[in-house]
């Protein structure tokens, strides 16, 4: 990257900033103008994603290092973009642009500083993926969690302030685990720039580098929680079931962070050397426990809220166990899941608020009590017969289907794509050509019953809410709220038509990410403007 395409590596992080700075001067009350200023953030960091995606990535797919202040790693701070944080920005843009315009019908209205709170939100997460050192990683990830607090409360609620509470006081813990482990790391490493320390690990002596991994492991439990992991993940269905709809839109990218962080770490620091392989374990049986819990979760509920949390966590189960088999083929169709899954529980979450604006408060409770009691298949003497579905009904099905097919990995759409190449490759018929053990086929069974438990629970709850419902009112939905989840469910069906290149794509990331040398080397190579090496300027 030269030139000025190089410098578009930090408006994903200022573009927010700025925004987020101009909304605080905008007077509450002036709604419109404060929306397009939002508006206009999230197309524009839209637009310099899909250019920095875009980008002709070098020999060995990496794309560029930008030096903030013009000081050299490992003094001053780095933003480094590659394949993985170029297709995370993207993702992260899509779904902000998404949840942007569905909040515009309503929910930016009823309460103070959303806007500003969401693109504080979009700072976090960008900076979060660029940031080329873990204590500016502490900062954006900090950003973000402020933001989130407010996200999450906004609107009111008893429910939503209840979850709300329990969010804050897990995530200050997390935040405060992550100081801890920043500083263990610091203490022994002497460094806190990613390719410094992927440099430094080798060279660490074997009882200080025991230390540094403590420092890692209590590092990896901030963003576990944040992933949801079992026994870590209590707090992510309620919080998540509890926010609005287009909070819960726009958080579905923040457990993809915690995803994001500890493949970009094991990759970096643990992928070589004498740490090589650590806390892999941890991550295959905690991703098959989270998977566990999560399909149980999704057979147990019955708010589609409660539904879409538990969807999380089996998504973020299927990641972790791919982790932790650490294979570079099964990791490569994650990557393609991660995106999928990312998208259709982003649109879930706003199809519910759709969805649900035409029940009663109580239905589903009554229309499960009486399939427990077996009144629900008496019919009415005096029953309607061949009554049509609004069309109003009629489109939010679709999606609603849409979401079930993919959700439970039938084909043709992405989902199925998706996990097909996971299963593919731990079954050695994809690229990996090794015959799978006992463990790998344990996987297999997990993730072809999460599809099982997510496609049950889909059809039970869309045909007690699009077939049978005790209270047949039409919700009354504006075209700004369907098109966002439109928008999305088309982009996983686009996904699908460009599975082949997407696939490519998800090879090359993760050859990149699996030879360190290529981060390191990048980083370290990278000149001032100038050309000025740190340290030469009296030579």
């Amino acid at each position: 990257m030269n030139g000025w395409s190089h410098h578009l590596i930090v408006a994903p992080i200022l573009i927010p900033l700025i925004a987020s700075a101009v909304l605080l001067f905008i007077d509450e009350r002036r709604r419109v103008a404060k929306a397009m200023v939002s508006l206009a953030s999230a197309i524009a960091l839209v637009v310099i994603a899909v250019i920095l995606f875009g980008i002709e990535s070098g020999p060995n797919g990496f794309e560029g290092v930008y030096l903030v202040g013009n000081w050299a790693a490992p003094f001053g701070i780095v933003l480094v973009l590659d394949g993985l944080s170029a297709l995370m920005l993207l993702l992260t843009a899509l779904l902000a642009v998404s949840a942007l315009v569905f909040s515009l019908a309503r929910w930016h209205a009823v309460g103070a500083h959303f806007h500003s709170m969401f693109q504080l939100l979009l700072m976090g997460v960008n900076g979060a993926f660029l940031t080329g050192d873990l204590f500016n990683l502490f900062v954006f990830f900090e950003v973000m969690l402020a933001a989130s607090y407010g996200l999450l409360l906004h609107g009111s609620g008893p429910l939503r302030v209840k979850a709300g509470m329990h969010y804050i006081a897990v995530n200050l813990v997390a935040a405060l685990l992550f100081l801890i482990g920043v500083s263990l790391i610091y203490g022994t490493a002497g460094t806190l720039n990613m390719a410094d320390l992927a440099a430094r690990i080798p060279e660490i002596e074997p009882d200080r580098r025991m230390l540094m991994e403590a420092g890692a492991g209590i590092l990896g439990v901030v963003f576990l929680i944040k992933a949801g992991m079992w026994p870590l993940c209590f707090w992510l269905p309620t919080a998540y079931s509890a926010a609005s709809a287009p909070v819960a839109g726009i958080f579905a990218i923040m457990s993809k962070l915690g995803i994001y962080v500890i493949l970009r770490l094991t990759m970096l620091l643990f992928g070589e050397g004498p740490s090589a392989g650590f806390g892999a374990p941890v991550l295959l049986y905690g991703g098959m426990a989270t998977l566990i819990f999560g399909i149980v979760g999704v057979l147990a509920s019955q708010a589609l809220g409660r539904l879409a949390g538990f969807s999380v966590l089996v998504s973020s189960g299927t990641l972790l166990m791919v982790l932790g088999i650490n294979d570079g083929a099964v990791s490569s169709g994650a990557l393609l899941y991660l995106v999928s899954s990312t998208l259709t529980i982003s649109a879930f979450f706003m199809l519910i608020e759709l969805v649900e604006r035409g029940q009663d408060a109580g239905a589903n409770v009554l229309a499960v009590t009486m399939e427990a009691y077996g009144e629900a298949d008496d019919e009415p003497e005096n029953e309607e017969e061949g009554v049509t579905m609004p069309g109003t009904m009629a489109v939010l099905g679709i999606c609603f289907a849409a979401c079930g097919i993919l959700m439970s990995g039938l084909p043709p759409l992405s989902g199925f794509v998706a996990k097909f190449a996971m299963l593919s490759a731990m079954m050695g018929t994809g690229s990996i050509g090794v015959p799978p053990t006992a463990a790998i086929w344990s996987l297999v069974v997990l993730v072809i019953l999460s599809g099982i438990a997510a496609l049950i629970s889909m059809t039970r709850v869309g045909i007690r809410t699009f077939w049978s419902s005790i209270e047949g009112t039409v919700p009354r939905v504006l075209v700004i709220e369907i098109v966002p989840v439109m928008f999305l469910l088309a982009l996983t069906l686009a996904l699908t038509v460009q599975a082949g290149p997407a696939m490519q794509y998800m090879d090359t990331t993760i050859r990149t990410l699996g030879k360190p040398s290529i981060y390191i080397d990048a980083v370290k190579n990278a000149l001032p403007i100038g050309g000025v090496e740190a340290g030469t300027e009296g030579e």
